[in-house]
């Protein structure tokens, strides 16, 4: 035994001079951390880890069998739901997953936050981590587009709504679509997104982000009355380690081990009684009155536009969601030194309390009220007096039509309006009268067809009303197998 104890050794030593694995160990799973840092405060982050390779490993398995065709994507997801052996089972643990990575993600950057861990010398690894978070937004949003169901459809249009309101929001929104209309080359783009631009991102923010942590070391367990020097910081840090520093793995990882397995054990339960999400009915952009609903993520947002005046959305959108965005990556920045245990900063606690309520609530709203998806802020816009002026009555009450039935929501006049639709001022010279009439009868495209919602008096006059804008040195469109009517 003792010989072959000493060959063992001494094969397992010619490797390890080879591949250096001993010096691979020490700097990733075995360096040092602060002892007070093996918290259980401190398993979030590793935790959403293990839902980001959970999520890659059924993303891989969906991906066999999703088809990210618009005629086919919701058929291919109910063949996962009811055809396929577990296919019910291995979307819900996609879905379940994400909401749970999301969820811990979330928890982790407000740890973060309270701990002071933002401070010198990490200041890097907290907006590495920001742009995480948001990529682990974005890839929920791609996810639950890629469903293409009722509610991916319409949140799809209201998040084109809102790139419209930018500067160039019409470059953005052909880029975003791949196209004028949503169709194949949005799904496409999505689809191309989630499975492939995203986490690859990911994957290399999560090798700058774990190399910033291994590099910089891990936050230790904050203390009343000790602040944070960036003069005295780093040899501070040093003796800490030196004093009390074990190795992360196996001496301080058990408490990660055990969260990240009561995390995974959650994501089993939830999926095998809940099921998958969705999908909720094929995509039809003939029911304009429905009620879509964002995943849980998302909803706070979805009751904020609900909620907020008209007047104030483009504002919100443009200015105040930037500004908050580009705050939350200045934090390091703003605070950067002092004290960093929750009880001697009491401003950060009321702050992230406030707006941790505030989502709260919010969501709790869009999770129980009826709202339209519809963003209403350009339906005061009134129509300018040029496109008024001179009008028959039947055309006047088109215009009024076209006001009434918030038509200026996705359509501009003269470039006043939204910006989702193409500008109406010159549509006639585009559309002949049977077109027009086709066109808010059946829809296509993004547009929702009316037919059902208006009566036949009223696309009259709304199509009489279109009939008349065009500029002064052109013509209506017209049939060409018809005569011209002189003017």
């Amino acid at each position: 035994m003792g010989r072959m104890r000493d060959i063992s050794r001494s094969v397992g030593s010619w490797f390890d001079d080879r591949l250096q694995v001993s010096r691979l160990y020490a700097a990733t799973a075995g360096h040092t951390i602060p002892s007070r840092s093996a918290s259980w405060w401190y398993v979030l982050g590793s935790a959403t880890l293990v839902c980001f390779v959970l999520q890659v490993v059924t993303g891989i398995c969906l991906s066999l069998t999703y088809v990210p065709a618009p005629d086919q994507a919701y058929q291919s997801l109910e063949y996962l739901n009811y055809t396929v052996s577990f296919g019910w089972f291995l979307r819900a643990l996609h879905d379940w997953g994400s909401q749970f990575m999301i969820a811990l993600i979330t928890l982790h950057m407000i740890q973060v936050f309270l701990f002071g861990a933002y401070k010198y010398p990490r200041e890097l690894t907290w907006i590495v981590g920001c742009v995480l978070f948001f990529c682990t937004l974005i890839m929920a949003f791609t996810g639950q587009v890629l469903r293409f169901d009722q509610d991916a459809y319409w949140a799809l249009q209201i998040v084109m709504s809102i790139i419209g309101r930018f500067p160039l929001g019409a470059e953005l929104l052909y880029l975003v679509q791949g196209g004028p209309i949503l169709g194949s080359e949005t799904l496409s783009r999505f689809y191309s997104l989630h499975v492939f631009v995203v986490p690859g991102l990911i994957i290399a923010l999560l090798t700058v982000h774990l190399r910033l942590v291994l590099t910089r070391g891990i936050n230790e367990y904050p203390v009343p009355g000790e602040g944070v020097d960036p003069e005295t910081y780093e040899e501070d840090y040093e003796d800490l380690l030196k004093k009390t520093g074990i190795r992360f793995f196996p001496d301080g990882a058990d408490k990660d081990v055990i969260f990240s397995s009561l995390v995974i054990t959650g994501i089993l339960c939830c999926a095998a009684i809940f099921g998958p999400n969705g999908p909720n009915g094929p995509a039809d952009p003939t029911l304009i009155h429905t009620t879509p609903r964002p995943d849980f993520y998302f909803l706070s947002m979805f009751a904020a536009f609900a909620l907020m005046p008209p007047y104030m959305e483009s504002f919100v959108i443009v200015y105040v969601l930037p500004v908050a965005i580009v705050l939350l990556f200045l934090v390091p920045f703003i605070s950067n030194k002092g004290e960093k245990h929750p009880s001697r900063r009491p401003g950060s606690v009321i702050l992230t309390v406030m707006v941790m309520m505030t989502l709260v609530v919010l969501a709790i709203q869009g999770l129980s009220s009826p709202w339209s998806p519809h963003m209403n802020a350009w339906s005061a816009v009134p129509v300018q007096p040029e496109f008024v002026k001179g009008r028959t009555p039947l055309e006047l009450v088109g215009a009024s039509i076209l006001q009434e039935k918030q038509c200026r929501n996705c359509h501009s006049l003269a470039g006043a309006g939204g910006k989702r639709g193409p500008d109406l001022a010159d549509v006639a010279t585009r559309l002949t009268y049977d077109q027009l009439v086709r066109q808010v009868l059946q829809g296509g495209g993004n547009m929702p067809a009316y037919g059902k919602h208006l009566e036949p008096p009223e696309v009259s006059a709304l199509v009489a009303f279109l009939r008349t804008l065009y500029p002064k040195h052109e013509s209506a469109a017209r049939n060409s197998a018809q005569p011209p009517v002189p003017r």
